[in-house]
């Protein structure tokens, strides 16, 4: 048995893998807890999607490095020389490997060092939990099939793997038996659920609504590139009052240039037509989009035109990121921006946006 401290950075499917690896302790006998300093084992589930959460796990990394250290997450599987270089002593468990983090606790109280890596399938379905009870969250696929030129996590977790309808409806039943109400449907994309088994999203979520009970379904992000190709069957989904009118769609330009260089496989025509036919139909539907500020080929006029959408569709959530390099994508090879550039792009951005929501909220 051991004291262990679980520090968790990055998504909801990160989170969710979280309380997963805290059930899989707990029921081996292993006791959770807040204080890393007074941990036997401290475990640090990682993200690389943006590079300040990226130097923040490192940074943790490194304060924690002469401890009994646990790395998961994506950053276990794409940035394994840097782990093993600023922390040799430390085990590796990827988002592939998660039913093996007790021999990985194990290990390490035994003074042993273990490498859980490489992509393999791997059913998280139907594991052990500890839930947090203000996020409840549903994974229904692992990777992608989008090859974004600026996106670590790709690399990390690989082509999509989704679970089949009825292994993600068996785990809803299990959710609403433990009383839970309100889930939120999570992966890497949502969107290219099911493209490996010959479905889809909408149907998986007239599925799911079909399941007896009184519960609420929150939707995660969806690429606009598969939104596309099944708009009127998702805006039918939709309209089962147990989905949440909430629609995550990240179209991080504005410019239909700077979509095409980071290998977005979508126009801002076809994303204003999903904002469009969404809104039409559901009058109080939550729109929130993301964009990425300064990425390296993005002119002058590319920003202006992300800044023009963003003042035409007025979203009622924008996630703004600064760009930042990530090892191994493509646009990391590419000439960069300045600091100061970026920086201030993402000012005018926040600013813009800021006004946006003031001239909303005074009607």
């Amino acid at each position: 048995m051991a004291n262990v401290c679980l520090v968790t950075y990055g998504c909801t499917a990160n989170q969710d893998n979280s309380d997963i690896i805290k059930g899989i302790l707990n029921e081996n006998k292993h006791y959770i807890i807040q204080n890393a300093e007074s941990a036997d084992v401290v475990i640090i589930n990682s993200c690389v999607v943006k590079g300040v959460t990226a130097n923040k796990v490192k940074s943790a990394v490194e304060k924690f490095r002469n401890k009994k250290l646990i790395i998961t997450g994506c950053m276990a599987e794409s940035e394994q020389k840097l782990l093993k270089r600023i922390a040799p002593k430390a085990s590796l468990v990827n988002t592939f490997h998660i039913t093996k983090i007790n021999d990985a606790v194990n290990g390490l109280m035994n003074n042993r060092v273990d490498f859980y890596i490489g992509k393999r399938k791997e059913n998280i379905l139907g594991l052990p939990k500890l839930f947090n009870e203000n996020k409840i969250s549903l994974q229904i696929a692992q990777g992608c099939t989008s090859a974004c030129n600026f996106c670590e996590t790709k690399l990390a977790k690989g082509y999509v793997k989704s679970y089949s309808e009825e292994e993600i409806a068996k785990e809803l039943k299990r959710y609403l038996k433990l009383g839970h109400k309100k889930i939120n449907i999570t992966s890497t994309d949502n969107g290219c659920y099911g493209l490996d088994l010959n479905t889809n999203l909408p149907r998986l979520l007239k599925k799911l609504a079909a399941v007896n009970g009184r519960f609420s379904l929150r939707v995660g992000m969806m690429n606009p590139e598969h939104v596309k190709k099944f708009l009127d069957g998702l805006i039918d989904a939709y309209k089962d009052k147990k989905i949440i009118k909430f629609l995550h769609v990240p179209v991080q330009s504005g410019s239909d240039k700077v979509l095409k260089e980071m290998n977005r496989n979508y126009s801002i025509k076809d994303f204003k037509e999903i904002v469009k036919r969404f809104r039409k139909e559901f009058h109080k539907i939550d729109i929130i989009t993301d964009v990425i500020a300064g990425y390296p080929s993005e002119s002058e006029d590319d920003f202006s035109k992300t800044v023009s959408l963003i003042e035409e569709i007025k979203p009622d959530v924008l996630n703004i990121s600064k760009y930042s390099p990530r090892p191994g994508t493509t646009s990391a090879r590419l000439r960069q921006l300045s600091t100061h550039i970026v920086k201030e792009r993402t000012r005018i951005l926040t600013n813009g946006f800021k006004k946006l929501k003031k001239m909303k909220n005074n009607g």
